[in-house]
C-alpha cells in the first residue's frame, strides 16, 4: 500500500512540473491560441503569455498536486491522521443521521456548466467542447479514483468497507466545480465560487455521514481538479483525433437512477 501511494505522490508532482517546464519553453509569438485550447483565459499577448501564464499554470497543477499529496501524507504523518481521527470524533458527537443530499449535490456544478449557457451566460468553449472535457475529465476521475480505492484500502470511518480513501462523491462535485470556473470564470467570479461552494459542500457532507475522513475529501477534491485540468491539456488532441474541431453532429445523454447506482451515458455521431 506504501509503494502505490508514493507512486501516485511522485506522478502528480511530476505533472505538475512537466506542466511547468512545457509553459517556461513556450517563444513563438503566435503561441497565444494556446490559451483557449488548454481553457486558460484570453491574454492579448505573448508577453503576457509568459509572465502570467507561467504562474497561472503552475498553480493549476500545483494545488490539485498539494491536495492529492495531502491525502497522502496523511497515512503516513501521525499528527495528520489523529487530526482525520479528532474531526471524526467531534462530527459523531453533534450530527447522528445521514443526510442524502451529498449524493445529488455532487453532480449540481456539472449541470450549471450547461444550464447557465441555455440561460444566455456565454460559456468559453462550445457544447461539444465541453461535453468533450466533461467526459474525459470524468473518465480520468473514475479510473484513478477507482484505482486507488481498490489498491490503498482505507477502512471507512463508519467502518461500512475499506474504499474510503479517496472520496469519489468529492472528486465527482469538483470535476463539475472546476469546469464551471473554467468555463464562465471570466462572465462572473461568483459562478465559480458558488461551483467550489458546492463541491466543498459536498466534501463535508460526507464527512457528516460518516463515510470519508477528511484527508478522503481533500485528496477526492485534487484529483477533480486535476483531472479537468489534464482534459484541457487533453483538448487540442481530441481536436485532431476527430478532425472536426470537437463539433458534435449528434449527441445523446442517457442518463439512469438505480438504487445505489447513478450512470451517465453519453453517444456522440461525429
Amino acid at each position: 500500500m506504501k509503494t502505490m501511494m508514493l507512486m501516485i505522490f511522485s506522478f502528480t508532482h511530476f505533472i505538475a512540473l512537466a506542466q511547468i517546464d512545457s509553459i517556461t519553453h513556450v517563444t513563438d509569438t503566435n503561441s497565444t491560441s494556446i490559451l483557449d485550447e488548454t481553457c486558460g483565459f484570453n491574454l492579448p499577448n505573448i508577453a503576457k503569455f509568459n509572465i502570467k501564464r507561467d504562474k497561472s499554470s503552475a498553480q493549476q497543477f500545483m494545488i490539485p498536486a498539494v491536495f492529492i499529496g495531502y491525502g497522502i501524507a496523511t497515512q503516513f504523518v501521525a499528527p495528520l491522521k489523529e487530526l482525520d481521527r479528532s474531526l471524526h470524533r467531534n462530527l459523531g458527537q453533534s450530527i447522528h443521521h445521514r443526510i442524502t443530499l451529498d449524493d445529488y449535490l455532487q453532480y449540481a456544478p456539472a449541470v450549471n456548466v450547461y444550464a447557465l449557457d441555455l440561460l444566455g451566460v456565454k460559456a468559453k468553449h462550445s457544447f461539444g467542447d465541453r461535453t468533450l472535457l466533461m467526459a474525459s475529465a470524468y473518465l480520468l476521475t473514475a479510473t484513478v479514483v477507482q484505482t486507488m480505492k481498490h489498491a490503498i484500502g482505507i477502512k471507512r470511518p463508519d467502518g461500512s468497507n475499506t474504499k474510503s480513501f479517496p472520496s469519489g462523491h468529492t472528486a465527482t462535485a469538483f470535476v463539475g466545480a472546476h469546469l464551471l470556473f473554467k468555463e464562465y470564470g471570466n462572465q462572473n467570479p461568483w459562478i465559480g465560487i458558488g461551483g467550489y461552494l458546492a463541491a466543498t459542500t459536498t466534501g463535508a457532507l460526507r464527512m457528516v455521514n460518516k463515510k470519508h475522513w477528511f484527508s478522503d475529501v481533500v485528496a477526492g477534491a485534487g484529483i477533480g481538479i486535476m483531472s479537468v485540468e489534464i482534459a484541457c491539456l487533453l483538448l487540442p488532441k481530441m481536436h485532431q483525433l476527430f478532425g472536426n474541431n470537437g463539433k458534435v453532429k449528434q449527441l445523446v445523454v442517457l442518463p439512469s437512477i438505480a438504487k445505489n447506482q447513478y450512470v451517465l451515458s453519453l453517444s456522440y455521431k461525429w
